[in-house]
């Protein structure tokens, strides 16, 4: 169980992390027009699930700024958001949850796998963390490619939108 500050929030965070040629730090408001790209574009979204409902959006939208383990990807060279990574100890899937998703403009560049590496590297020092886990759709090449390059290691299957998926892991 993750300790709690006076405020309510985990002791683990805000944390900002930094790569080379990233800063990843707690998402705010004026990041929401680069994330709401991320919901909205079918690219992004093709192997999960299809684009965000307007409706779900509008929550979203409420929730994300401040939510711990949520990270805006920005570009250090132009300040400029091109991703979410978010982070969840204690998730129900057996481990600290590592998600990510970048704008298409950023793929190909390793920036992803730059991002996702330093996350993990962090996640790794959480409190109760015995494993790193993710999940993909099997049929995601590049987001596969991704989670080994950093590590990580596939395991079962199950279905979720009505496609495989591949759980890795990761253990620490």
């Amino acid at each position: 169980m993750t300790s709690h500050t006076p405020a309510g929030a985990p002791t683990w965070w805000p944390a900002a992390l930094e790569t080379t040629r990233l800063l990843l730090r707690p998402v705010t408001t004026a990041d929401l027009p680069a994330i709401e790209r991320l919901w909205r574009d079918e690219r992004v979204r093709r192997y999960l699930g299809g684009p965000v409902s307007e409706d779900r959006i509008a929550i979203r939208r409420r929730r994300l700024p401040g939510t711990p383990g949520a990270f805006a990807v920005e570009r250090r060279s132009t300040s400029a958001v091109v991703g979410l990574v978010t982070v969840e100890p204690g998730s129900p899937r057996g481990g600290t949850e590592v998600s990510y998703t970048l704008l298409p403009d950023a793929w190909g560049r390793g920036l992803g796998r730059e991002a996702v590496g330093e996350v993990i590297r962090w996640a790794r020092g959480l409190p109760g963390t015995r494993s790193i886990v993710a999940v993909t759709q099997s049929a995601n090449v590049s987001s596969r490619s991704l989670l080994e390059a950093v590590g990580m290691l596939p395991g079962d299957e199950l279905v979720e939108y009505g496609e495989r998926q591949t759980i890795y892991r990761l253990p620490v």
